[in-house]
């Protein structure tokens, strides 16, 4: 499964919360399967966000849309977002 990370920063993390909730359905049906958010230990509207798409081509068609940039205007998103794309995930777990 490929990956999307998300580092940015938001204005209000309630607010940028709703967002994103609200932008759900949106995000599932261009194919994401599962978002995690990390909130910054020293500023916690410094987030690290990571989900997991069906396919690559429709990954980057999401990061791509004017739809993307709407939403994370409107929930507070604060300067460019820093965007990287990963390929498969690895467990390293010790077991």
């Amino acid at each position: 499964m490929p990956y999307i990370m998300i580092r940015h920063k938001v204005a209000n993390y309630a607010q940028w919360k709703r967002g994103v909730k609200a932008f759900a359905p949106f995000r599932q049906a261009s194919g994401e399967k599962c978002f995690y958010v990390c909130r910054g230990s020293q500023d916690p509207n410094e987030l690290l966000v990571w989900c997991e798409w069906d396919t690559t081509a429709r990954m980057k068609k999401f990061a791509k849309s004017r739809e993307l940039r709407q939403a994370m205007k409107g929930a507070g998103v604060i300067g460019k977002p820093e965007v990287s794309f990963y390929g498969k995930m690895e467990s390293l777990n010790a077991t």
